[in-house]
């Protein structure tokens, strides 16, 4: 079975409050997913204006060679807005939990009624049919099985669980979706995480473990509220911890992070795993001299997978070995001896500035020897 990443951060990361791209920006940032291999996108919401549907339908112009997908609500204006945009692939959301239903005056009578319509004129317009289960991770077991089981019988490709509020955990989503792939192994499963809870990315791979065909993703995790499961996490845990290669390309991922993280304006952490500034960076004496040794010793992958590399930061708690590797580094070398001599002084004056020292500060202290 072939898994795979559908990129939405020009859908839902967009979405996120606030957040606004220009038309080149999300070329750009089509660019940058095509490069890394992304296989599909959900690249914007017709209906959101008339000018969404005319960016949409530049991108699509620019032949990207990945799948390029519209999203819709269970409407005939949306799915005929996306009809004009000249995409082939459509997901049509339909909502399906009690709460999300009672929200809008629905019920399953209307779910099952409106899906009869919108999935035939889809199959008329489209080559491509998915929908999504809106809420899927509060919906009734019973009534989402029946769900499913129209839409199998719809001919609809492809279907869309939405933990929409992010309240799932990596052992009720492998529940969840190891049942349904067992009660439905002719369609394609799709999984959406949302991170309110800090547990999008672990959630995917738990989808994935459990027989998920496609994951949604989104570059930084960019979304609403605290975001979608992180593009860069989910490709990285999968390869170095699950050995499962997402035909992602790593390399330039720091790159488009930084990108996003720039055009959204969404300040992403400088521990953000991955990507984040300080996630090769070593102060730690005891850690700093066994990467010196191992460079793997302290590192859960290669930092030159993900285009970065690994960094020893001089402060309170470094050892005489890193301090003598960051001085050769600036083509100062000096004895074991000298190193133990000046390390009090560094740590003295990491303690007074609260932070790290710098390579002129460094510099400026071997003068004084």
């Amino acid at each position: 079975m072939k898994q795979y990443l559908i990129d939405t951060t020009l859908r839902d990361g967009e979405q996120a409050a606030g957040v606004v791209f220009s038309l080149d920006e999300k070329i750009k940032i089509a660019q940058m997913l095509e490069a890394m291999g992304i296989t599909e996108a959900e690249i914007g919401t017709p209906a959101i204006s008339q000018q969404e549907e005319k960016d949409i339908k530049t991108i699509i112009a620019q032949g990207f060679n990945f799948d390029m997908l519209c999203w819709s609500r269970a409407t005939v204006s949306d799915i005929m807005a996306a009809k004009r945009t000249g995409t082939k692939r459509i997901s049509i959301s339909f909502p399906v939990s009690d709460i999300q239903l009672a929200a809008i005056g629905k019920d399953y009578k209307w779910v099952f009624a409106q899906m009869e319509i919108m999935i035939g004129l889809a199959n008329n317009h489209f080559d491509f049919v998915g929908i999504g289960a809106q809420d899927a991770s509060r919906a009734n077991p019973s009534f989402l099985r029946d769900y499913i089981d129209m839409a199998v019988s719809l001919g609809v490709q492809r279907v869309r669980f939405a933990d929409t509020v992010g309240i799932m955990n990596p052992f009720s989503v492998h529940e969840m979706v190891a049942s349904y792939r067992n009660l439905f192994p002719e369609i394609d499963l799709e999984f959406h995480a949302h991170n309110d809870l800090g547990m999008a990315t672990a959630n995917s791979l738990a989808a994935l473990q459990a027989g998920c065909n496609s994951i949604d993703v989104t570059i930084n995790g960019l979304g609403e509220r605290a975001g979608n499961a992180p593009l860069e996490e989910v490709a990285a845990a999968a390869k170095f911890s699950l050995n499962q290669n997402l035909g992602i390309d790593l390399k330039n991922i720091t790159e488009a992070c930084q990108f996003v993280e720039k055009v959204s304006n969404r300040k992403v952490s400088q521990t953000k795993p991955i990507t984040g500034e300080l996630i090769t960076s070593h102060e730690s004496g005891i850690h700093c001299r066994s990467l010196l040794n191992n460079p793997m010793s302290y590192h859960a992958f290669d930092p030159s997978e993900v285009g970065k590399k690994s960094r020893f930061v001089i402060g309170k708690h470094s050892g005489v070995a890193s301090v003598l590797d960051t001085l050769a580094s600036m083509g100062i070398h000096i004895s074991t001896e000298q190193g133990k001599e000046i390390l009090p002084k560094v740590k003295k004056l990491a303690e007074t500035k609260k932070q790290s020292v710098n390579n002129d500060e460094l510099r400026e202290l071997i003068l004084r020897l």
